[in-house]
Order: structure tokens, then sequence, then C-alpha cells
């Protein structure tokens, strides 16, 4: 091959190295969703009322067989969007409905409680401070804000029961876990949450899919003055 050749061999390669990097800062690392307004719906100073809810399959769109998170705007709606503006400094009293099975983690840290109050989640109405998902249903997701420290397991449904979820957003005649934390915001800025359960189904070590797409496991919280 001549040198002509090799160097536009070489060329193309970079470019399509360039686009990948691109794409991936575009669709992942930078909030792609509408913004979920949490900051003028109660009076200043009061705290946050944030309700999410995971799902196995959301039912829906360019991937309805993606897992997924939800979130239930001030008005009631569960929406698709997953960056959330929050004020700073305030209380948030996060409930996740988890309608999702579980399994057994890969790493038994994400099974602690970490960085909301008490250490302490609130599952089914009973307070737990580690969940050891080798037992029961195991751990289907996490809520996890690395920079402020925060990770909470969300137990499993039984992958047997005869009503589990398969369509967002869920409702109350499907089985799920109710888990109930709270926290506060620090100071203005953009904050990345993530599922760390790899649960990309049929993708490389199941880190790919909802697990690399915006919307879908992973979002931001926008702390705003």
């Amino acid at each position: 091959m001549s040198f002509g050749a090799r160097l536009t061999t070489f060329l193309v390669m970079l470019a399509a190295a360039v686009a990948l990097v691109v794409y991936v800062v575009i669709t992942y690392l930078t909030p792609q969703s509408g913004v979920v307004d949490f900051t003028s719906a109660q009076p200043a100073g009061a705290p946050v009322n944030l309700s999410v809810q995971t799902v196995g399959s959301i039912g829906f769109g360019p991937h309805p067989t993606w897992v997924t998170y939800m979130v239930q705007n001030p008005g009631g709606q569960w929406l698709h969007d997953t960056t959330w503006e929050v004020p700073a400094h305030t209380r948030i009293n996060l409930t996740i409905h988890q309608f999702d099975s579980g399994s057994p983690l890969r790493n038994q840290n994400w099974g602690r409680v970490q960085g909301v109050a008490g250490n302490v989640e609130i599952l089914n109405g009973k307070p737990i401070s580690f969940y050891d998902s080798n037992s029961g249903n195991g751990v289907g997701h996490t809520f996890a804000v690395p920079a402020l420290g925060i990770n909470v397991p969300l137990v499993g449904v039984n992958s047997n029961a005869s009503n589990i979820c398969s369509q967002a957003p869920c409702g109350s005649d499907s089985v799920s876990n109710t888990i109930k934390v709270s926290f506060v915001t620090p100071g203005p800025g953009e904050y990345s949450w993530q599922c760390f359960v790899p649960c990309g189904l049929g993708y490389l070590y199941g880190n790919g899919g909802p697990m690399s797409n915006s919307n879908y496991m992973g979002g931001f919280l926008d702390v705003v003055a």
C-alpha cells in the first residue's frame, strides 16, 4: 500500500474515532432530556418531594425493551426525562418505586446505603442500611450520585410474580418495592446520577444500551441557586 493510501486510511479511521467520541459526549456525558423543574412548585426553602420509578421494560419509544427510570413532575405526570432541576441547599425527599426484578450484585458495596440521611433507606416501611443481594430477590438497580457519595440499592421484585409491570409508567396494580431516602443538595452545579447495576441486556457485560444513553439509567441533578 502506498504512503498516500495509508495516510487516507489513517485519516478515515481518525475521523471515525473523533465522531464516536463526539457522539458519546453528546448522547451520554451531557444532559439531553427535557429538564423537569422542581424549583418553583413549592415555597423557597421547603423540602422537595421527588418521586421516580424503575421499570424493567419501558414499553414504548425507539427502545421499548430497554430498562428505564421515569419521574413524576410536580403536576403528577410521569415523564421519561432524567434531568431534574432542584434548588441548592434543600432537603430532597426521594421516593423510588422499584418495579423491576433483581439479581446478586457483582460488587456487594453497591448494596450499602450511603450519602443519605442516617445512611438508611426505608424499604417498604422498614429501615435498612445494607441489603445482601445474595438473598431474597437480589438488587435490580441503584440510584447513585457519585459526586455526592450517594448510593441507594433498589431491591428487586419477585421475577415469578404474575403482575410484573411490562410498560411504563407502572401503577399500583403491579408488584413493586418502595424505597424512601432523604438528602440535602449541595451548591449549584450539574451532578450526574446513574445506576451501577449493569442492566443493558444483550450488550457486552450489560454496559451498553440503556446504561450508556441518557433518559434511561442515568441523568443529572441540575442544582440551581
